[in-house]
């Protein structure tokens, strides 16, 4: 088995210390049409993509938003990292495309962000929103941007930092408002 291609990064803290990152996932080289206003309007200081990009174009559309990290998902080439470890205000961060089995963390995803020293997993693949805890660590899935799959919803995730604490949210591409399940 190939060891995994990591690319390290690290986004700066504003000097009001409030922080926003978008976090979208499996696009699929269709992104919602409404997806790219509502990020816009929300203005993310960050992008981050969680694989399952589809088209170089998705990155680049986004990256006219807000500069934009992304990793390689299971249809992606390899003009992306596998795993992305981002250094965001005081978070250390492991950005991977499969790191669940329903909501647990699998077993590699744990060891590979100990291995990096983070304390949260951003991932994708499943195409299910959520986030949690498992293995000591925060879990956090911005769901689908792409195509419906199934009757899951479409939608990104919301990270923001204020006054020292993180707080996670998704929107819903289709109503524009706070998604929740």
């Amino acid at each position: 088995m190939r060891k995994p291609r990591t690319k390290e990064a690290s986004l700066a803290l504003p000097p009001d210390g409030h922080l926003r990152v978008a976090i979208v996932a499996d696009t699929h080289a269709a992104p919602h049409p409404r997806a790219a206003a509502l990020l816009a309007e929300l203005k993310p200081h960050a992008i981050l993509h969680a694989g399952d990009i589809g088209a170089s174009e998705v990155i680049e559309d986004l990256a006219k938003i807000a500069p934009t990290h992304a990793v390689r998902g299971n249809i992606d080439d390899h003009a992306f990292p596998d795993d992305l470890v981002l250094d965001v205000g005081p978070t250390r961060l492991l950005l991977t495309h499969i790191a669940v089995a329903g909501p647990k963390l699998r077993a590699d995803a744990a060891q590979r962000a100990r291995e990096v020293d983070a304390s949260l997993v951003v991932c994708g693949h499943s195409h299910v929103p959520f986030w949690g805890r498992d293995r000591g660590l925060v879990i956090f899935n911005p769901g689908s941007m792409g195509p419906r799959r199934f009757q899951l919803p479409i939608v990104f995730g919301l990270m923001e930092l204020k006054e020292g604490r993180w707080s996670f949210g998704h929107v819903d591409c289709e109503t524009g408002a706070a998604w929740h399940p």
